[in-house]
């Protein structure tokens, strides 16, 4: 693309965005903690649903001095149900090295080298926070890339994200870089849509050379996705005195490991199971659940148990299976 439609490519852009776009939370800020908090938290997770636990852990954690003396079991507690709980231990550890030197770093690399920060997380902070001339590539902006050049590369190919990242990069108004990285995923997020991308009304259909050969929705290309594994399983609702038995996952599972969750048969032998109570599905990456839920009564024996009040479940790391399976018991 040749310098002047980059020039004029920005300019519809960032003119559009101005016009009008989602009022979001963090887009009412310059603060690096709270811009960072966000993209930490947006990371394959939708905009409207981080809303609410990015208010609460702010109210609660409102510096990175604040994260970096919370305990581990409190900062999960507030990202339970999010998802992808390695990225709040990293917000944690990242949080106590910001808070050892006195400021978050202001050059991309320094940014990028704190943990759970990656090249796209750096760039986002970087530009927006600091305007540094670092472009963002996310899923969004790899289509809108993908739609505007017509270019059929597999994005699952680190040469065909590397392309794509430079070719955003040669995008980039240097003089507005963050307004400029928010602007382009703001157009992959709310008009240049997976499906049934909303041509007409775009600020760069002129520029697209896919709208203009009139195969703009078969962009971008992806290679096959692995095939989902249907699993079937039971969780355990033991009950005592109004309190409920929970068991702790182990600190080498790869996942969840701390988090408080039922108990299933095999990890709770001589168990007498009752009734079903309902199912419900969860799935994690390509992992299809099917989970049913029963009544059970029996010891729990091991450190790893636990009982608990209804009121004490909110302070606590709870996994988003748990949180289900007793919302549907609540609702029996």
């Amino acid at each position: 693309m040749a310098a002047r439609h980059r020039v004029k490519l920005a300019r519809l852009l960032l003119a559009w965005y101005r016009k009008g776009h989602r009022d979001l939370p963090w887009r009412r800020t310059s603060d690096p903690y709270r811009i960072w908090v966000s993209e930490i938290m947006l990371q394959q997770t939708r905009a409207q649903a981080v809303v609410p636990y990015y208010e609460r852990f702010l109210e609660r954690f409102p510096t990175a001095g604040a994260l970096a003396a919370a305990s581990e079991d409190e900062v999960l507690a507030l990202w339970s149900g999010l998802g992808y709980y390695s990225r709040a231990r990293n917000l944690r550890r990242a949080a106590q090295q910001v808070a050892e030197a006195d400021g978050f770093p202001r050059e991309y690399l320094a940014i990028r080298a704190l943990p759970g920060i990656g090249a796209y997380t750096a760039a986002a902070i970087g530009s927006i926070a600091f305007g540094l001339p670092h472009a963002v590539v996310d899923g969004n902006v790899m289509r809108v890339v993908a739609r505007l050049q017509a270019d059929s590369g597999d994005i699952a190919s680190a040469g065909t994200r590397e392309r794509f990242r430079a070719i955003a990069q040669a995008w980039l108004d240097r003089k507005q870089p963050g307004a400029f990285n928010q602007a382009l995923m703001e157009l992959g997020a709310t008009v240049c849509l997976p499906k049934n991308p909303l041509c007409p009304v775009c600020p760069l259909e002129a520029c697209c050379l896919g709208r203009q050969q009139g195969i703009a929705a078969q962009f971008p290309v992806k290679s096959r996705k692995t095939e989902p594994v249907q699993i079937a399983a039971v969780l355990l609702l033991v009950r005592k005195g109004g309190r409920v038995l929970l068991r702790r996952t182990e600190a080498g599972s790869r996942r969840m490991a701390g988090f408080w969750e039922l108990p299933s048969p095999e990890q709770l032998p001589g168990a007498r199971i009752g009734q079903s109570i309902g199912e419900f599905r969860h799935t994690i990456t390509h992992h299809h659940y099917t989970l049913t839920v029963k009544t059970a009564s029996g010891r729990a024996a091991g450190a790893e148990f636990g009982w608990f009040a209804p009121a004490q479940l909110a302070g606590i790391p709870l996994s988003t299976t748990a949180r289900k399976a007793l919302k549907l018991a609540r609702n029996l």
